[in-house]
């Protein structure tokens, strides 16, 4: 549809006047009907451009470099100064633009980055933090929801929580958290969990009659409990756990937690990797406000979530979408959709529930940055009723 030329003279069908007259005995100027007065135009541009001067050169306290001070007296050393446009001579103190190069080699041991995780000094929450920014500040944090708000109120940077465990399962709490914040998956971290019996300096342990740990904790190491013959008592985590036995001082009392929580507390290691599977492995999320550049120079992983309308094969040709471009799926799970979480038999609501909606979280080992990741999510897209990208990250490995 070709666009019709609007005349911006109005709609008057007279030709338009002839532009830029100037009447030179009363230093006039008239475009069209209008008249404009020269010399009141120099007066007005000259005072606009004296405040913006004067503001120009108006300096910010924080702003003011570090020298002394220095009289614009001729040839004096230091800063020079032009009294007449305000700009200073000497432009080596004047800051440099930052190149890629500076950006790039920025301290990538976390020495600038404040941490927040879930439990207390000694978690295994912490010892992952520590291997993703090595000389981070940690902050712990009395559940997963503050420490997701914690890095959106900007009292921190990043967040690392724990997502699945290769013998526990899937953390569902931190999936339906991922929904709920809008922080972006920006790293994984795979820590090798090495459970240790640890009781008060000096105690053996068949001296032990009771231990306290984490749930999970204590379930992983359920043939060493049942052979001690031992009372097993929940904790919040395995640190609190540390820290309970430390402050009780019950000799017969040991906990289940990590080695670096066995200093922090000063307690003994009584018995070192005593879970029942020694490949126990737990992989947290590095959690951030922004998402980070997707690359292609190491393997990375991309995390998403998303629902279907129903519908015979809907599923299957969601998945199809990346084996049909060679892109491995190494992780899918399912949670119940809270706003609608069942379909009943008709649309009038009538009848008994029937299933339920979900949503479905994957993890696909592929870039954002590579054509076939940006060709599936679009593929998907075509049926999927809701779809978000949780974030581009690189991949982990276990050391």
């Amino acid at each position: 549809m070709a666009l019709k030329g609007v005349s911006i003279w109005g709609c008057s069908q007279a030709p338009p006047p002839q532009l830029g007259v100037v009447n030179s005995h009363h230093s006039t100027l008239q475009i069209g009907n209008l008249r404009y007065d020269l010399e009141k135009c120099r007066k007005w541009e000259c005072c606009c451009l004296g405040i913006l001067a004067e503001r120009a050169i108006t300096p910010v306290e924080d702003e003011k470099p570090s020298v002394p001070f220095v009289e614009s007296s001729g040839d004096a050393d230091g800063v020079h100064q032009n009294d007449s446009d305000g700009f200073h001579k000497d432009i080596n103190l004047l800051p440099k633009p930052l190149t890629a190069i500076d950006v790039s080699s920025s301290p990538r041991d976390g020495s600038k980055v404040r941490v927040a995780y879930q439990g207390l000094s000694g978690a295994y929450s912490e010892d992952a933090a520590l291997k993703a920014y090595p000389k981070c500040e940690t902050v712990p944090c009395d559940d997963f929801e503050a420490a997701f708000k914690a890095v959106e109120l900007w009292l921190v940077d990043k967040a690392v929580l724990p997502i699945e465990n290769s013998v526990g399962g899937s953390i569902h709490r931190n999936y339906d958290l991922l929904l709920r914040h809008r922080l972006h998956i920006v790293g994984e971290v795979q820590l090798r969990v090495n459970h240790c019996l640890l009781g008060l300096p000096g105690v053996r342990k068949e001296e032990v009659k009771s231990v306290v740990s984490h749930p999970q904790a204590l379930a992983q190491c359920e043939k060493m409990l049942s052979d001690l013959g031992v009372v097993k008592i929940s904790a919040h985590d395995t640190a609190a756990a540390a820290q309970t036995v430390a402050s009780n001082c019950v000799r017969d009392t040991g906990a289940i937690a990590s080695s670096r929580a066995a200093k922090i507390y000063g307690l003994d290691i009584l018995a070192e990797r005593i879970q029942d599977d020694d490949e126990n492995i737990t992989r947290f999320l590095v959690l951030a406000r922004e998402p980070i550049i997707p690359g292609t120079d190491r393997p990375h992983k991309t995390s998403v979530v998303f629902s279907l309308e129903e519908g015979p094969g809907v599923l299957f040709k969601a998945l199809a979408v990346f084996a049909m471009r060679d892109i491995n799926l190494s992780k899918i799970e399912s949670r119940p959709l809270k706003q609608r979480p069942l379909r009943v038999v008709d649309d009038s609501n009538e009848g008994s529930p029937k299933y339920f909606d979900y949503l479905f979280y994957i993890d696909f080992e592929a870039s954002m940055a590579d054509p076939r990741a940006q060709y599936a999510l679009g593929h998907l897209q075509e049926f999927a009723r809701f779809l978000r990208v949780l974030g581009c990250y690189p991949m982990d490995t276990v050391s």
